[in-house]
């Protein structure tokens, strides 16, 4: 049986249990469950605090996880990332009060503070910058009012909380996360339980097509169908069929979700018409 951990909460909790949802894999009822089983589809699931399941995994206890990169690489464990799952994305970047620092080697002999220091000190490290890095939890942005630190590291997304903290981001990204699956580095020579790795991939590659396609149903005349399979060429080519109307086809393709309403503009642009989208739940490529 496959052994699986789950982020128990935060940002990464909601969004992971849907996709397994969606994966067709059976999820906790009760955010107090920390332990399940899915005999159907031979997992088992574990909920645990996100910044473990690195270790975890790392251990050998566990088969996958799914976590934040930035959390893997703060943890310093022996796993690695297999696949990226497109949610909960962050870019990490150095901030300060103005005038303070231009970009990474303004750094030196400065003290960042920062909630993941392993993030950092490898990037001063690899930039071959020698800056003191102090670890907090939670906000790090009043580390600079409070005299901890003179530059601090986090994730920013507007940036709205440290323009309002009187500080200013600075020099190039430190990184850029988003929710990952992970296993023990090497552990792919684990021949008994590679087939069922490979068929959780392909269930969660398949979701997050679905979530990039839908499929498009069209009817347009025989003489414009080289002009319109142009714009809806499908993932290897689209299904054509004939309609009873004689010199009309049916035209079937996957066509990426953000710009179904562009090719439909241009679909009927060229006469098709009967256009509809659907969305796709589920595939295999």
């Amino acid at each position: 049986m496959l052994r699986i951990a789950v982020p128990n909460k935060g940002s990464l909790s909601g969004p992971a249990a849907e996709m397994l949802h969606e994966a067709g894999y059976q999820q906790r009822r009760e955010s107090k469950e920390l332990r399940i089983v899915d005999p159907e589809n031979e997992v088992e699931f574990f909920y645990l605090r996100p910044r473990d399941i690195a270790i975890y995994v790392a251990s050998g206890r566990l088969d996958l996880g799914i976590t934040g990169r930035d959390l893997l690489i703060d943890s310093g464990a022996d796993a690695e990332e297999i696949l990226p799952l497109g949610f909960a994305r962050s870019t990490f970047r150095f901030a300060a009060k103005p005038d303070t620092a231009g970009g990474i080697e303004d750094l030196k002999g400065k003290t960042v503070a920062t909630s993941y220091e392993g993030i950092v000190a490898g990037h001063l490290a690899d930039s071959g910058v020698d800056a003191s890095v102090v670890h907090l939890d939670g906000a790090v942005e009043t580390a600079i009012e409070l005299g901890v630190a003179e530059v601090i590291a986090d994730v920013v997304e507007t940036g709205t909380s440290l323009r309002n903290a009187g500080l200013e981001v600075f020099g190039e990204p430190i990184m850029k996360s988003e929710a990952i699956v992970i296993r023990r580095t090497g552990a792919g020579a684990d021949e008994t339980a590679e087939p069922k790795v490979q068929q959780f991939l392909r269930r969660l590659q398949g979701v997050l097509v679905a979530r990039t396609y839908v499929m498009m149903d069209y009817d347009c005349r025989v003489e414009q169908l080289e002009k319109a399979v142009a714009l809806t060429p499908g993932l290897e080519s689209p299904t054509v069929s004939p309609l009873h109307n004689e010199g009309w086809v049916a035209v079937r393709a996957m066509v990426p979700a953000k710009e179904a309403q562009r090719i439909m503009d241009d679909l009927y642009a060229i006469g098709a018409r009967a256009i509809l989208t659907t969305a796709i739940h589920a595939c295999r490529l």
